[in-house]
């Protein structure tokens, strides 16, 4: 298929759907078929200037001061249910441009809206206070007000579900917005722009510029006229973000990677326990970053689990992510793959046994996909890269351990603390584990749930601040403290008033 042949997207700037400046544009592959499909605009600095211009001039426009909370928050809705509308049709594309399964992208679309009418609700019920002063002369309060102009950078994983996790908290508080998804999948975002615009919110609310993350996105977080960066992806990229919005001295929010242990105690409801597990890992190819990467279980039972698991691995059907028998889609790019294909080889070559998997399927029907095969590792050590390092595949590394004491050393001892898994029926286990794991989400005899009014956010290398209930709308505003003297009385000058 010749490039006049392909789908040609335009980036979405100040209400207008535009051509890069340049007209330069970028192959978008569908990772199950390995062909182009689509065409990107490849933004440049004159693109980001203007998207940020059209931010800035949107958020300081009488129609933009005049929409009040309430309004933004009805606004918000009627965005809720267009996006229910389009469900389906938003999650063929996903599908289509990050290969994974068309039934979690759906599941996934389907939950969207779910967060815009979260924080629609919430728009208009964020309040300042009164302080009680010592001084009853002087009236003290406190206003929260939106930033400005927010920088939000998203990746290939789950495009829409995490742009929506920062798009609604951050129009929901009264900010506008430029956002950049991943040069790999951002059709999807493209596409979900075309609804944003029927809805009816002022020219420049939401404005997507594309293109390469080291140009488009370096310039995103780097931006004069950026109140606040807001980013998911991988921790270098991650430090070079912050690094860029301190620069200017813009806040800053980062969900970064994981290596989240998944510990199975030998109490545990072990066919539970046995589903959470090839959940955390195998879902979406692993290419998730609460990912239970780090399978740690109790030593007398770990021969018979990990022998149930390398069974289960072995049966995981690899295939077309539209099919609904499917299991395991592909890789999202041929960078990941091979990223995928070097940490296995790094693993064999630190004294690591591979159960299942370890190399790309033979099969004909898979051979222009990026797949790679359901990989199970033993003889692993807490020390070695595959258990430090975030690999972002279908990889999982188990290691048994035999008391609380120990396994809360090893799960603790990593860079990142994202997500946990603790499956147990011991009730004061499940609490003493939970205290003591380094991690912001910790979950107990389930794994990778999420909801719109829960906290999702790391510790450690894993991230800044919190996308997901209340704590994330506080995240796209900040404090103002207002002091009004109520009285006649003329107080000294050289004297600070306390």
């Amino acid at each position: 298929m010749g490039q006049a042949d392909l789908k040609r997207y335009q980036m979405y700037i100040g209400g207008e759907f535009v051509d890069a400046t340049d007209q330069s544009y970028i192959e978008t592959i569908n990772p199950y078929t390995g062909e182009t499909w689509a065409l990107i605009p490849q933004g440049n600095e004159t693109d980001v200037d203007q998207a940020f211009s059209a931010a800035r001039k949107c958020y300081e426009s009488p129609e933009w001061r005049s929409l009040t909370p309430t309004k933004r928050g009805k606004l918000l809705r009627k965005l809720a249910v267009t996006i229910e509308q389009n469900a389906e049709y938003l999650a063929k594309i996903e599908t289509q441009d990050n290969g994974k399964l068309f039934k979690e992208m759906y599941t996934q679309l389907k939950s969207i809206p779910a967060w815009f009418e979260y924080f629609a609700g919430l728009a208009d019920k964020v309040e300042g206070t009164v302080i009680p002063l010592d001084r009853q002369s002087v009236l003290n309060y406190t206003l929260r007000e939106p930033l400005g102009v927010v920088a939000c950078i998203t990746p290939w994983n789950s495009p829409l579900l995490l742009a929506t996790w920062k798009l609604a908290p951050a129009i929901a508080a009264g900010n506008t917005v430029v956002l950049k998804p991943s040069e790999y999948t951002s059709a999807s975002t493209l596409e979900f722009a075309k609804i944003f615009d029927e809805v009816g919110f002022p020219k420049g609310t939401l404005n997507v510029v594309t293109g390469y993350g080291h140009t488009v996105g370096d310039l995103l977080s780097k931006h004069p006229l950026a109140n606040k960066v807001a980013f998911t992806g991988g921790g270098e990229t991650g430090r070079k973000v912050a690094m860029n919005a301190v620069s200017h001295f813009a806040k800053v929010s980062l969900e970064l990677g994981g290596k989240s242990p998944n510990i199975v105690f030998a109490d545990a409801d072990l066919v539970a326990a046995e589903s959470g597990v090839i959940a955390g890992i195998f879902a979406a190819s692993g290419q998730t970053c609460v990912a239970g990467s780090r399978l740690f279980v109790e030593r007398s039972i770990a021969d018979e689990f990990i022998h149930k698991l390398v069974n289960r691995a072995k049966e995981i059907k690899l295939g077309d992510p539209t099919l609904p028998d499917t299991q395991m889609g592909p890789a999202a790019t041929a960078a990941q793959l091979r990223k995928i294909e070097e940490y296995v080889d790094i693993a064999r070559s630190e004294g690591a046994r591979v159960r299942v998997g370890g190399e790309r399927p033979t099969d004909p029907e898979l051979s222009k996909g990026l797949f790679y095969k359901p990989t199970i590792l033993t003889d692993v050590h807490n020390s070695m890269r595959i258990c430090q390092e975030e690999v972002f595949g279908p990889v999982l590394s188990v290691i048994p351990f035999d008391s609380e004491e120990e396994v809360i050393k090893m799960a603790n001892d990593t860079q990142y603390g994202l997500g946990a898994g603790i499956w147990t029926n011991n009730l004061k286990r499940a609490h003493r584990m939970a205290r003591s794991i380094e991690s912001g989400i910790v979950w107990v005899n389930t794994y990778r749930a999420t909801a719109f009014n829960s906290p999702f956010g790391g510790y450690k290398s894993s991230g800044i601040g919190r996308e997901s209930g209340l704590e994330a709308i506080y995240d796209f505003m900040q404090t103002k403290s207002v002091w009004i003297e109520l009285s006649d009385e003329i107080s000294d000058p050289f004297s600070i008033r306390t």
